[in-house]
This record gives C-alpha cells, structure tokens and sequence, in this order.
C-alpha cells in the first residue's frame, strides 16, 4: 500500500510540475521515496530481459537514449530515465511514470543513466546486468573531487552490483582498469587509429592508475584517450572486441565496427564513441546488430546535443560543462567551414559546481579561425570567461546578461550558422530562449 500511494503522489506532483511548466524528472521521485524508500527495489523482477545502466562523464545520456532507441526500434518496451535525472529520485520518476494506476510496470529492458557519485546508492537497490562506462574526465571539482575519487566509488559499486558484464572505453586508461576488478566481465569498444591532428591537449589521466608512472601514447584521440601503455607495470590498452576503423567526420560520419561500415548523421568526434558504446552493449545484450544504422534512425538528440534550430541561418546548441567536452565542442565548432558566430554562456549554480577554475583547462585559444565573425560571452560567470579569453589572445565582441540578446545579434550578422555553447544551468533557459524566438519569427 505505501508504495502504491508513493507513486499516486509522485504521478501528482508529476502532473503539477508540467502544468506549472517544469521537467519535473526527478522532484516527484524524491517524494515518492520519502513515502516509500524502496520503491524502485523491483525493477530486476519487472524487467524480463536485462538492466543496463550508463555512468561515465561524458555521453552518458547520449549513449543511454542512443540505446533506448534502438531497442524501441526493435519492437521492446524499455524503461528509460530520458531527461537525464540521473540520481535514485530521476530514477524513481522514470518508474513512477511507466506505472499505471495500480503500480504495475511492464518493461522489457531498463535502460538507466546514474551519475557515477550514486551509483553505489542506485545498485543498493537496482541490480545491473550489464554496465557501460563511457569516459572519466574531471567534472564538479566542487562535488566530485579530483578523478581518483570517483574511481574508487565506481569501483565500490561495481562490488555492490555483483557479477556484472562490463562494456568499457578501451581507449580510457582511467576506464580499462575496471575491467580487472574482481567481479567484473569485460568487454572494451574503441577506436584502433590515428584520426585527428596530434596536437596539445589537456590530458587528464597521463598517470597510469596502476603504479602511478606516466603513460606512453602512440597516438591519442583527446584528452587521455588514445592508444596507451605504461612501460614501468606493463598496463596498457586491451584489443578492443568493437574496434572502430576506417573513420570519417565529414557529416555525416562514417566508420567501421569490426569491418561493418555504418553511415550516421551526427556532429562530432565523440559521438563515434558514443554509437560504439550502444553497438556493443547491444551485442553483449544478445540482440542483433546486422541493422544498427536503422534502428538509430528515429533517435533524437536530448536537449543540448548538437541540437538545431532554425531561423534565417541555423543555430546549434550544445552542452559543454567540463575540460573535455568543451575542447570537443571546439574541435566541431572548428571542423565547420562556414563563417559563424560563436555564444558561450557559463552559470556556476550547484548543478554546475561552484568553482569555476576548469575554464583555465579549456583549450579556447583553439576556438580562433579564419571563419570566427564574433564571439559574444554570457551567463553569471561572464566576466570569468571573457577574462580566459582575453589570456588565450582572443578579444570579445560583445559582453551581456541576456542570451536573448546575444542570439538576436548573431542572426543579424552576415555569418552563415551560430553556435551556442553553454553548460548545465545555462542549457534549459537557452532553449527556453531559443523555442520562443522561433514562436515569434514564426509569427512574423
């Protein structure tokens, strides 16, 4: 009876919160599991094929709605926490929200994103068949601390999960190490050649997390992920099961898994990963991969994305909240050959970490080329990052507390797309920004 009345109240509040005009992903499960803190402990029971949750940080929730798709596009009901709520409460939401008036959930498999700081709380209570470790960059220094610590949480929780199969990047050396932890079954995705320029980059695990030598790369792709080895303990990168060849990154992308060539129309290096992440879950899940390319078809990127909209000229909008992903922002924003505009928007609200030291981490000297037209900087940390760009050489066209203002300016201007970098707390508003100049150019 408590947990049918939890998720009454949560369906409720679910309700309430979209008519009020909130996501509403993650507060009606918080109240849900002050009614009844078990709520979510009979996924296992209710799931008949298998749980398959995503951590990592960066693509997680690409690679989760990435396999959901896919697995829709095969004919399964799958329970997915979409919108990213990625805690026990987004968790909890997602189930409430699948359950009919009688608290019953049908679910073929559950396809789950848990921030990685949760993930030895979530397995207390949802046990996974299958776990997919995308990346480990620094992130929320404020929250997380440095990378160490997160690796020893997941590896708390790897030991709570139980016997677990393991889907890693073979790429990451802060990755591959889970794969020798004691319960763990794991398979590794990577890309096995040189692809882009070997130019500087901010590394972040050089060290290997073995014996703490400094590793060896005989090419890297971004940050630390490359091809890796450590010459003092012999750790080095595994032969990938999935191994990705024969890459090209003009839109849209191309490349081999295990000899498959697959044609997809994203943006971005990274998504490479992302899409490798998917193809072998989904085969380590049992299910077939021979028509990967279509079942990705109806997949919609999440808010943030590469997401475009369009006005007189197209505007992109993507989520760029660390070190990492921010130099692969860069780096696409760059591969565009047209002339652009670019905005970048930086909030320190607690979902975005209180300190903003990382932006000094960010290779925004990389951002100048002969196509940039103006670069215009927003947010509540707009002084901080008109400063960093005044250190990398590159001057600011205009400074402004409105986003609204800084796209209205860049339609204006004789360039040909616009690009609006932003991290967490600055994405929603954007949106919300960029859906309501589309309202009103629609009407004029």
């Amino acid at each position: 009876m408590r947990k049918l009345l939890a998720i009454w109240a949560g369906k409720v509040l679910s309700v309430a919160g979209r008519l009020a005009g909130k996501k509403s992903s993650a507060s009606p499960g918080a109240f849900a599991l002050k009614i009844c803190p078990t709520l979510v402990n009979d996924i296992n029971k209710i799931v008949t094929k298998k749980v398959i949750v995503t951590c990592g940080t960066n693509g997680k929730t690409t690679t989760n709605n990435l396999m959901c798709s896919a697995l829709e596009a095969k004919g399964y009901k799958v329970l997915c926490n979409r919108l990213g709520a990625n805690m026990l409460s987004g968790i909890a939401t997602t189930y409430i929200q699948a359950a009919d008036i009688f608290g019953r959930v049908k679910a073929d498999y559950a396809c789950l994103e848990i921030d990685e700081a949760y993930t030895p709380i979530v397995f207390k209570q949802v046990k996974p068949d299958i776990m997919v470790i995308t990346n480990l960059f620094r992130d929320q220094l404020d929250r997380y601390g440095e990378i160490d610590i997160t690796v020893n949480i997941i590896k708390r929780a790897i030991a709570e999960a139980g016997k677990v199969k393991m889907v890693l990047n073979a790429d990451d050396p802060l990755c591959v190490q889970f794969g020798i932890e004691p319960n763990a079954d794991a398979v590794y995705y990577g890309i096995s050649e040189k692809v882009l320029p070997q130019v500087d980059d901010t590394k972040e695990g050089r060290f290997c997390p073995i014996c703490g030598k400094e590793l060896e790369f005989d090419f890297y792709h971004y940050s630390q992920l490359g091809s890796f080895r450590c010459l003092s303990c012999g750790y080095k990168r595994p032969v990938p099961e999935y191994d990705i060849t024969d890459v090209s990154l003009k839109t849209p992308i191309k490349f081999s898994v295990n000899g498959r060539r697959m044609e997809v129309n994203y943006k971005g290096f990274y998504n490479i990963y992302n899409l490798a992440a998917v193809y072998a879950a989904m085969d380590v899940a049992g299910e077939g991969t021979d028509d990967f390319g279509r079942l990705l078809e109806a997949y919609k990127p999440q808010i943030g994305r590469m997401q475009e909209f369009n006005f007189n000229k197209p505007v992109i909008l993507s989520l760029s909240k660390n070190p990492a992903g921010f130099n692969q922002a860069i780096s696409t924003v760059n591969t565009d050959e047209r002339k652009k505009d670019v905005i970048i928007a930086i909030n320190d609200l607690a979902n975005d970490g209180r300190d903003v030291s990382w932006l000094w981490d960010v290779d925004f000297h990389k951002i100048k080329d002969e196509n940039l037209n103006t670069l215009t900087t927003t947010g509540i940390r707009v002084y901080d990052i008109s400063l960093r760009f005044k250190y990398a050489g590159i001057d600011v066209d205009m400074m402004t507390d409105s986003m609204k203002d800084a796209v209205v300016k860049a339609l204006a201007t004789d360039s040909e797309v616009v690009y609006v970098l932003v991290n967490y707390t600055a994405l929603y508003p954007t949106e919300g920004v960029l859906k309501e100049l589309e309202k009103e150019r629609g009407k004029e």
